[in-house]
């Protein structure tokens, strides 16, 4: 095997300390640049996506109040001796939390989180929804919905953002008034 020049050495060695010194500065150069990204003010952030036309905001409903909801609905039930479950849907209508309380019927699982889709669908009291039928009778076709009262509403700032359900008492009258229970514990 043949042995490199001293001068081969030297070149292979400077370009060798070049390709270090460059890494160790392009990785000084994005921690440096990492860090001032995830230093940008949120009111920059905010005024940036305030003038994106193309992109929305909207409030959900987090997981510990959708649970806070539903358990308050359920104690409203017990209260009165009523067997129920409770379903709590988002914006979409995707179950968040569900609560079947002791003794409700094996009905009223589905029912709950079929009226707190379809109230959550509309934006409004199943109740109201029920008496609508009058008019559009097809609407009771739609998949996934039940049209008897025991949906309730949540909204915030004025916009829907979620809904609570409520089956298996007599009536769709006792389940909205336990349905509305659970609503007014997120206005606390």
């Amino acid at each position: 095997m043949k042995k490199a020049s001293t001068r081969t050495r030297a070149v292979t060695g400077g370009a060798l300390a070049a390709a270090i010194a460059l890494g160790a500065f392009g990785a000084y150069s994005a921690n440096a640049t990492g860090e001032e990204t995830a230093a940008a003010p949120a009111a920059a952030v905010a005024e940036a996506d305030a003038k994106n036309k193309n992109t929305t905001r909207s409030t959900h409903l987090t997981i510990e109040a959708a649970t806070k909801a539903a358990q308050a609905t359920l104690d409203a039930a017990e209260k009165e001796n009523q067997r129920v479950s409770v379903a709590v849907v988002d914006r979409n209508g995707n179950t968040l939390v569900t609560l079947r309380g002791d003794g409700a019927g094996p009905q009223s699982y589905e029912s709950a989180a079929k009226k707190a889709f379809t109230a959550v669908s509309w934006n409004a009291p199943t109740s109201e929804l029920a008496k609508r039928l009058a008019q559009a009778p097809n609407l009771k076709d739609i998949p996934g919905t039940l049209f008897l009262g025991g949906g309730a509403p949540v909204t915030a700032k004025g916009a829907p953002i979620a809904d609570i359900g409520v089956a298996g008492a007599p009536s769709g009258d006792l389940d909205e008034k336990f349905a509305q229970a659970g609503v007014a514990t997120l206005a606390e």
